[in-house]
């Protein structure tokens, strides 16, 4: 991180809305999605975060198109939002961390997301390659951010949480130098909390800023209806096992005479209400989406305490809206929720109500865990045994194979065709 800037946990929100769900692994055609509907909405809600990759098909393109539109462009200035992207994951099977390649990746995600800087860039699934890749690959982030100015931030992210924190270790050890971010997946959920019992102690030690918490559904694991089936079919790496399991409670929950039973309810609500508080110690004072329409907020407003920052996945607008309803209702259960709901206009009553919800979320979620049993804290392995890495040798810039045909390429931004720090970095 630059001395210029300040820690990634002063600025980053702690609600980001994801966008692997535009990809044909969790939907039939992500193209049909209301992804710039999506977009829109999210900002007037007050996200302020985006995460993409390049691997989750044409989300950073559909993104880009999404922002590069007049109502974003006269309401949202750049500066007010964040965009993170990654580096490395080609194909489910293909993966390139070669400093070559990882500035020919940044400079097209500046290019699909029509913007002339990355708040975050990772490494993405990094249990994938070995820990000298992975250096590699951070070394030349680093040289990026530090000889141009299109990366502010740099980390990692991965599903086996071990792996994170050895990486983070070995990196610090290595270089002298911190990651600013990690972000794991299904590590904090209702059935398995592994990034809070294992994880935190050591990435705190390892001096990481800012741990993000996201798919808090395992991948869509933990839903009535199960896995989801996108185009590709079953991609879902869980047992069958796990599965049953994991529909018995979904059952159970059911069953219960409360109201929003369903099992993906109690799932996101737990998830992201418990992250707030175990993830503060590596979490932000960004703004929180608290609901006061067309502000720009701190957390400072509301006590000033870090709040753990959870990833959202959504497909279509109600379930954006859904899952803004029950973040703002969690943060009206914090310390200073009362003043919180009174300010965004909700009233006086939505902190009991809160409050009353919250018991009976962890009444359910205490029940739903021990239906699992003995699937607690279970996790698959990943990479799968006996992958080998298809991307045998370095090759750029050959056209990228995504798991979806790309779209073609959006018209650029003249700030992109215009800044000199995009035509540097196509000369390192």
């Amino acid at each position: 991180m630059p001395p210029t800037l300040p820690p990634p946990s002063m600025l980053l929100p702690p609600l980001i809305c994801g966008t692997a769900t535009f990809n044909d692994q969790y939907n039939p055609d992500p193209y049909t999605l209301p992804t710039t509907a999506i977009v829109h909405e999210a900002l007037s809600l007050g996200v302020r975060a985006f995460d993409t990759s390049p691997y989750y098909g044409p989300a950073e393109d559909l993104l880009g198109a999404a922002l590069n539109t007049p109502f974003v462009h006269e309401n949202f200035p750049r500066r007010d939002y964040f965009l993170l992207t990654k580096v490395g994951r080609i194909t489910g099977d293909e993966f390139d961390y070669s400093a070559s390649w990882v500035r020919h990746s940044v400079q097209r995600s500046l290019e699909r997301l029509h913007t002339d800087y990355l708040d975050v860039v990772y490494c993405h699934d990094v249990e994938f390659v070995s820990p000298e890749e992975v250096l590699t690959a951070v070394t030349e982030l680093r040289r990026i951010r530090d000889e141009t100015s299109v990366i502010n931030y740099i980390g990692i992210s991965g599903y086996p949480v071990t792996t994170l924190c050895d990486l983070a270790e070995m990196i610090l050890d290595e270089s002298g130098e911190p990651l600013d971010v990690v972000m794991s997946y299904a590590n904090f959920t209702l059935q398995n909390t592994r990034l809070a019992s294992v994880a935190l102690p050591r990435l705190k030690a390892a001096g990481v800023k800012v741990v993000l918490n996201a798919s808090v559904l395992g991948m869509g694991l933990l839903r009535r209806k199960g896995v989801p089936i996108g185009g590709k079919g079953d991609f879902h790496p869980s047992p069958k096992e796990l599965r049953a399991a994991i529909q018995a409670a979904s059952d159970w929950s059911d069953k219960q005479d409360i109201k929003d039973k369903r099992l993906e309810k109690v799932a996101i609500r737990w998830a992201m209400e418990n992250w707030i508080h175990e993830g503060a110690g590596v979490g932000s004072r960004g703004d929180p989406a608290s609901g006061i329409p067309w502000t720009r907020e701190r957390i400072e407003k509301y006590g000033g305490n870090k709040l753990g920052v959870s990833v959202m996945g959504v497909s279509n607008v109600e379930e954006l809206r859904e899952t803004m309803r029950v973040w703002r209702s969690i943060l009206d259960g914090l310390e200073d929720g009362e003043k919180t709901a009174i300010d965004s206009g909700r009233g006086t009553d939505e902190r009991g109500w809160s409050l009353n919800r919250q018991k009976q979320v962890r009444t359910i979620a205490t029940g739903i865990r021990n239906v699992l049993g003995n699937w607690v804290d279970y996790t698959w392995p990943s990479p799968p045994p006996g992958f080998v890495n298809q991307r045998s040798a370095p090759s750029v810039p050959a056209p990228l194979p995504t798991p979806d045909a790309s779209p073609d390429p959006l018209p650029k931004r003249s700030t992109i065709n215009e800044s000199s720090d995009l035509r540097r970095l196509s000369q390192i």
